[in-house]
């Protein structure tokens, strides 16, 4: 992909003249940031992530969940920390907890739950519960984090996504929930499940005094996500129900009060596909002055709906595209071309084996990474990689090496022993350079995209 930037010279007039410079090709390098050769040996699955400085050094670090899931029903996980540091290349991995204390862990968040002043983290486990660590304050890398798995969220099946977010403005954060009551949940008929938030005691350690508070009830709800969606002040959730193939969003009325609104579409999405919420991101994509949804819409499509002025009324929706046949996962807004708008980066799930490379087709649904370009003629695509194995879950945007560019870091499932946590270096150049640089030397195996 290529891009023109303007630069702008000021004169001793102080008039000024700009100019377009020569074109600017954009590619990716990857770099691995942990992994089964850096952490431990059985490393898979690799999921969740959320970066933060949790240790005050100045450099953000980065806590992700890792399900160990070559197969499913496997009641182990892990949680780890990438220490940062000065140089983005250098990242010192500790584990925070492995084994039934985080059976397939999912997903994580963090906040200074407390009130002392230092992020603390909490996970969702997909085959159990939920576990919430306490962030000790000094010696982060080498003591043992205070940690609790609240009574309240034992023998409850599965919980999938987890939220810290001041619901109530009082200062102090709640954590909001999805449990979509097994691991391997499936179907219409699925019975409802909880989407809930939790109020925590003044000490989050003490877990047998966490109040669940049920927001709704969906089945196989996949996504609780808090944002000030109608830009009132307040914190709402946007919920996703896989079982009944849609989205609704709970409208903060104050004094942790809501109100379910339902978010019915104008026009019908693309044939054969279903709208989960799996995975969103928000922002005002057509300038009217309300928050808009992108989201991943099975199996292959990405959209955009579009927030009408009353929540009575249908959402409008446009098609931004499709990584067919490839399952999309995952979509992360960012300017990555540094035009002053909003472009959208994507990642797919592959769907054969987990732990080494099957014989498969182009046609079948692989691990692939993309980009869609928000151009004035619309949205275009933009190929990175493709595997025969990845699952790109989760990507955070960030200028991770100071450079005046977005990269992305990310997790990378369904590959083992390639799972782990990466980022991807944004690279611009004036002459042509091949569109992705692989970290590893050996890796699963690259297949040319369909388009």
């Amino acid at each position: 992909m290529a891009i023109y930037s303007k630069i702008i010279l000021f004169t001793l007039t102080g008039l000024f003249i700009s100019y377009s410079s020569a074109q600017t090709n954009i590619s990716w390098k990857e770099h691995i940031i942990d992994d089964s050769s850096v952490g431990p040996p059985d490393l898979a699955g690799s999921d969740g992530l959320v970066m933060a400085d949790l240790d005050k050094d100045g450099h953000l670090d980065i806590v992700s969940v890792h399900e160990l899931d070559t197969e499913y029903g496997v009641p182990e996980g892990y949680v780890r920390i990438a220490w940062g540091s000065q140089d983005p290349l250098e990242w010192t991995s500790t584990t925070l907890a492995s084994g039934s204390e985080a059976p397939s862990a999912e997903d994580v968040d963090v906040a200074d739950a407390d009130g002392d002043g230092w992020l603390d983290i909490v996970v969702a486990c997909e085959l159990a519960h939920l576990i919430y660590f306490q962030n000790p304050g000094k010696n982060h890398r080498s003591v043992r984090w205070e940690r609790t798995v609240p009574k309240s969220t034992l023998n409850r099946g599965s919980f999938i996504r987890v939220f810290f977010s001041d619901l109530d403005g009082d200062g102090r954060v709640e954590v909001v929930t999805a449990n979509k009551g097994g691991e391997n949940a499936s179907g219409s008929d699925s019975p409802l499940n909880n989407v809930s938030f939790y109020k925590l005691p003044q000490n989050p350690i003490n877990g047998n005094e966490w109040e669940e508070v049920v927001l709704t009830k969906v089945k196989i709800p996949i996504n609780s996500q808090p944002v000030d969606l109608d830009k009132d002040g307040d914190m709402d959730v946007v919920i996703g129900s896989r079982g009944e193939a849609r989205i609704l969003w709970m409208e903060n009325l104050g004094e942790l009060n809501f109100k379910e609104r339902e978010i019915n579409l104008s026009q019908n999405l693309p044939s054969g596909s279903w709208l989960t919420g799996f995975n969103m991101d928000y922002q005002d994509l057509n300038q009217d002055g309300r928050l808009d949804i992108v989201s991943t819409v099975w199996p292959y499509y990405l959209i955009v709906l579009y927030q009408p002025k009353d929540p009575s009324m249908s959402w409008d929706m446009d098609v931004i595209g499709s990584i067919k046949p490839d399952q999309l996962v995952s979509v992360s807004l960012a300017d990555i071309d540094s035009d002053g708008d909003f472009d959208a980066f994507v990642g797919s799930y592959s769907r054969g084996s987990r732990d080494k490379d099957d014989e498969s087709s182009e046609n079948q649904a692989l691990g692939s990474v993309a980009w869609f370009e928000n151009t004035k003629l619309g949205w275009k695509k933009n190929n990175v990689l493709r595997r025969k194995r990845g699952m790109y879950d989760k990507w955070i945007p960030l200028d991770i090496d100071e450079d005046g560019d977005t990269d992305f870091v990310g997790t990378r499932g369904n590959s083992k022993p390639y799972d782990g946590v990466i980022w991807l270096e944004q690279i611009r150049s004036e002459e042509p350079l091949p569109v992705f640089k692989q970290a590893r030397i050996k890796d699963s195996i690259s297949i040319p995209f369909v388009d």
